[in-house]
């Protein structure tokens, strides 16, 4: 394992991150980027446990288990900067107009430093697949050619897959990453209040049966 800052949070702290693997395809698992949905922070803090005693994937893995930083600390969905990090980017629909005002999208695309260290680093490290960890209603959301690791997740959580969540989402990762770069990305929307012994219990097997997926389908890509 290596660690490594991979940026600073809109109030200067550092965003940890953490590398396993030195061959096959690159992948990233993103936690914490709404500082209120605890559940996928947990699920990425108990695959980095368990990855830091043993790790026997054949994937350049980077982790980021705790991305808004000051979100996390505050239990807030924004950051330190009152903006939505998952509305920030710049995608060809971003939008200076919040569509719903718990989702404000900043002043201008990418003006946050988080999103700045995330578009930097996918402009370094294409990634061939990139899991994002959230919480709301029992959700897979994908975006890209990602269907068979949302399938693998499916058989041991029941969760439905979408293509589509009902509502825009301007700014956010799927778009940027999953449509605009061809990095396919999946975001697994935990069910909001499970109890965290669940989260660990249920979704840690699910999260590693998909990487096994990416290991064996996206070995030559």
């Amino acid at each position: 394992m290596q660690s490594f800052s991979f940026g600073k949070s809109a109030l200067g702290l550092a965003i940890p991150a953490y590398r396993f693997g030195t061959q096959g395809p690159r992948v990233l698992i993103l936690g914490g980027v709404h500082g209120n949905e605890i559940e996928g922070t947990t699920l990425a803090l108990a695959l980095l446990e368990q990855f830091s005693q043993v790790y026997n994937f054949k994937l350049r893995l980077t982790m980021i288990p705790v991305f808004n930083v000051d979100g996390v600390i505050k239990k807030e969905r924004l950051n330190g900067n009152g903006v939505d990090l998952n509305r920030n980017l710049p995608t060809k629909d971003w939008n200076p107009k919040a569509f719903d005002p718990k989702y404000p999208p900043g002043p201008m695309a990418n003006s946050e430093s988080e999103s700045r260290a995330l578009t930097t680093f996918l402009s370094k490290e294409p990634q061939t697949m990139i899991f994002s960890l959230h919480s709301w209603m029992p959700l897979l959301n994908v975006n890209g050619d990602c269907m068979a690791e949302a399938q693998a997740i499916k058989e041991l959580t029941g969760y439905e897959i979408k293509e589509e969540i009902g509502y825009p989402t301007p700014g956010c990762l799927g778009t940027y990453a999953g449509l605009e770069r061809n990095m396919p990305t999946l975001t697994y929307e935990l069910e909001r209040g499970l109890d965290l012994k669940e989260v660990i219990r249920v979704h840690q097997p699910a999260m590693l049966k998909a990487l096994h997926v990416s290991e064996q389908i996206r070995r030559d890509k």
